[in-house]
């Protein structure tokens, strides 16, 4: 949902959803969605490469599986929005915050709850051990390469920054600092509540 959110705000996708989103717009072969699901088998085989015999292959099964999930919920998330008319600049300010609000929330969750990710952010999280770097500055660096990445797609290949807007770069530097937001106050939380107990 919340890449879907940041696809009908106009301003510019979701980070990790800028390239799939701007291939979609030059190869009409495969949905949004099912070039999501390209991106998530090469963040993948990422992880198989960094962290090899460490590599938990039940958890790569899982994260398979829910690849092609998520990018299937972001085509139903994305036929969901279709009734929503960002017509103001405000509304889509507003769509855009949403978004980040949406996909920092689902990631730090992932991260709390130290399940099965989504490859991209288990790809960050790979990184992160192997490089001893916080997992927050991984992912902040991955969101401005994929922008980077989205940008020249778009002015190489359609002519202008379609997909890849403020609303990206916006999206890049907050995400990482709403999930340091969501864990700051998380662990607020439980410290008011060990002191109480």
């Amino acid at each position: 949902m919340g890449v879907a959110l940041s696809a009908k705000a106009g301003l510019g996708t979701s980070p990790v959803a800028s390239v799939p989103y701007s291939v979609s717009l030059v190869c009409h072969g495969l949905t949004f969605g099912w070039w999501l699901n390209i991106l998530s088998i090469v963040q993948i085989l990422v992880q198989l490469i960094l962290l090899r015999k460490n590599c938990n292959m039940s958890e790569i099964l899982i994260q398979t599986v829910l690849a092609f999930v998520y990018g299937y919920l972001t085509d139903f998330s994305c036929s969901l929005l279709s009734w929503i008319h960002a017509d103001t600049y405000f509304v889509k300010f507003i769509l855009m915050l949403l978004s980040c609000l949406v996909l920092g929330l689902g990631i730090w969750i992932q991260l709390k709850g130290e399940v099965a990710m989504l490859p991209g952010e288990a790809m960050n999280r790979a990184i992160s051990k192997v490089t001893g770097k916080r997992y927050e500055n991984i992912k902040i660096t991955f969101d401005v390469a994929y922008i980077v990445l989205a940008a020249l797609i778009c002015l190489v290949f359609v002519g202008k920054l379609k997909g890849v807007r403020e609303g990206s770069i916006i999206a890049a530097v907050l995400i990482g600092n709403i999930i340091k937001m969501y864990n700051s106050a998380f662990n607020r939380i439980i410290k008011r509540s060990s002191v109480k107990a």
